[in-house]
């Protein structure tokens, strides 16, 4: 099991690598946007994101 949780927290960090390499000058912007979000809007986002991840994980198990 506890290999499984890191392969996938090493497959979410090469993902989440991914913008920042291939196009800097996008991620810099849409990281100076969320900045300017609120609380609220970032908790949205945040739970959204959890619910699509539980969706998934339903899906494909």
């Amino acid at each position: 099991m506890l290999n499984i949780l890191l392969l996938a927290f090493a497959l979410m960090l090469v993902i989440e690598g991914l913008l920042p390499f291939l196009a800097p000058r996008v991620w810099r912007e849409a990281f100076r946007r969320v900045t300017e979000l609120s609380d609220g809007q970032i908790r949205f986002i945040g739970l959204s994101s959890m619910l699509v991840g539980v969706v998934l994980l339903t899906v494909f198990r």
